[in-house]
């Protein structure tokens, strides 16, 4: 048997292609029909949509927003349980794949919008890995971003001030155990968004790398406060509508 030749790794020649691939999201109307505000949700790696719509439904007030809790584009078999879960990007590629995400992103809230009457006032939320998109979707997003909630995940570099300004208000969420966000990560955090004129809301729970049942309460009471806005930027936004 012949014995395969090493490869030269200094000849070979990397390419890029545009590729088309589907994603899926899923909708849970508001209890009310009529205009209602968009809850949208980003699940964390090795998770799914279903996850993250069940966050979403558990928020005080979620039952007044039309709430769309979006999927990774990159599936594959949690191993435990062969579940079906995903992730959004790993460093390979790691721009083509920001570009690709946010694209994926703005089609599906394109979708919703032609589907649903939407009302301002369309809250961002993450989890983990998904905080980085929740980022990425309120500055890319047509949409006017009344606030993001982040939990146990940090904001990506690549958005600068003036992109992070399209944000109103943020609620950074983290458990005091938890060694991935750290209380170093969150503080950093608190002073990007507030250099770029985002009002800022922490909470630290007693926990881990997880989305508790502090984080559920806080975020309904974060959305309870930008259904009533007292700071002139956030009534400029809703004036010019």
């Amino acid at each position: 048997m012949p014995t395969a030749r090493p490869v030269r790794w200094d000849y070979v020649n990397e390419q890029i292609i545009t590729a088309t691939v589907h994603g899926r999201y899923l909708v849970h109307p508001p209890a009310v029909p009529g205009p209602a505000p968009l809850l949208v949700g980003f699940h964390g790696y090795a998770e799914g949509a279903e996850i993250q719509l069940e966050r979403l439904r558990a928020i005080p007030g979620s039952e007044d927003r039309l709430c769309v809790s979006i999927q990774a584009l990159h599936p594959f078999y949690r191993r435990r349980d062969n579940h079906v879960v995903a992730s959004w990007m790993t460093s390979q590629e790691r721009d083509h794949a920001i570009a690709d995400n946010i694209a994926y992103v703005n089609a599906c809230l394109d979708a919703v919008i032609s589907e649903w009457t939407i009302a301002p006032g369309a809250v961002f939320t993450g989890f983990s890995q998904g905080v980085a998109m929740a980022y990425r979707a309120a500055v890319h997003s047509s949409l006017t971003a009344a606030g993001v909630v982040a939990a146990g995940g940090d904001i990506p570099p690549e958005l600068a001030p003036e992109s992070l300004h399209r944000i109103q208000s943020a609620l950074l969420i983290r458990g005091t155990a938890d060694a991935w966000y750290t209380k170093e990560k969150l503080a950093e955090d608190e002073r990007r968004l507030r250099s770029a004129g985002v009002e800022v809301a922490s909470l630290e729970f007693t926990g881990g790398h997880e989305w508790s049942a502090e984080a559920t309460a806080a975020a309904g009471q974060f959305m309870a406060d930008r259904q009533r806005p007292t700071n002139s930027r956030a009534a400029s936004d809703q004036s010019g509508k």
